[in-house]
């Protein structure tokens, strides 16, 4: 009895993670996201406006995270804590925008930007890869993010880990082209919650894309082997952009497994 209900088990999961009809976009054409912007070098830090201008300059893509301060404010910044990037033990969603700006990024002069400073200073000229950082089902986060860029004239596509953001996109803003942001937690050792651990193998999995309906998959690229990459790749044959590769020997050596490149540090 349980051997007859294995293929339908197979045919369900397959069901589960079909992104549906593929799309064209000439963003779905880019290949090359500078991680964060262009930063390492020159005391550059991530997601800072330096960062931003330097991908631009450099005639790069750019990944960036956007989140929301304590007053609805959408900055740049990819923790949701400052102890890494500003060595503050303290949350920006417990920060005001103006409390923020007290604080300095890597031992630098740049501070922590706001979204709509770094659309006024791309403006454009090179694709953004926008993902926003949720850690629950936050419809003000990605209605702020979607009136930003309802006004904004550049290539863009916007991608997250938590499918409630693809899912807002495709109900609100079904033109924007969206991505399902995803990596293999329970070997990266991601901690959490029973009900944690159960989102995570909903995602690591893939297994809302029968409701989301992303465009592309950016997954973690040491895990390009992986059971739901594979059938997205040789199935539904929807783009898989590869994160975060950190020198240009990675990049090589898995260069034909992604339509797309995630990088940072080095010049592709």
């Amino acid at each position: 009895m349980i051997l007859l209900w294995i293929p339908i088990l197979i045919f369900a999961y397959i069901k589960m993670i079909d992104p549906g009809e593929k799309r064209e976009h000439p963003v779905l054409n880019v290949k090359y996201y500078a991680h964060r912007g262009f930063h390492g070098e020159g005391g550059i830090p991530e997601n800072s406006m330096a960062a931003f201008k330097k991908a631009k300059e450099l005639g790069y893509g750019m990944e960036l995270d956007v989140q929301l301060t304590k007053d609805g404010v959408m900055v740049i910044h990819h923790d949701y804590d400052l102890k890494r990037t500003c060595g503050v033990n303290k949350k920006i969603q417990d920060l005001t925008y103006r409390e923020l700006c007290r604080y300095r990024l890597m031992g630098t002069k740049e501070r922590i930007p706001r979204f709509i400073e770094v659309l006024r200073e791309i403006d454009g000229k090179v694709p953004l890869l926008i993902e926003l950082k949720m850690e629950t089902c936050n419809r003000k986060l990605c209605k702020k993010v979607a009136r930003a860029l309802d006004k904004y004239k550049g290539l863009y596509c916007i991608e997250c880990f938590h499918p409630y953001a693809l899912y807002w996109f495709k109900k609100n803003r079904p033109e924007v082209i969206r991505g399902q942001l995803s990596e293999q937690f329970f070997k990266e050792k991601e901690a959490g919650s029973f009900s944690r651990k159960i989102a995570y193998f909903i995602m690591k999995n893939l297994l809302t894309n029968f409701i989301t309906k992303p465009d592309f998959i950016a997954y973690r690229y040491k895990y390009k082997d992986c059971l739901p990459l594979k059938i997205c790749r040789k199935i539904y044959k929807i783009p898989i952009y590869g994160w975060t590769f950190r020198d240009k020997k990675e990049y090589k050596d898995n260069e034909h497994y992604f339509e797309g490149f995630i990088f940072e540090k080095f010049v592709i």
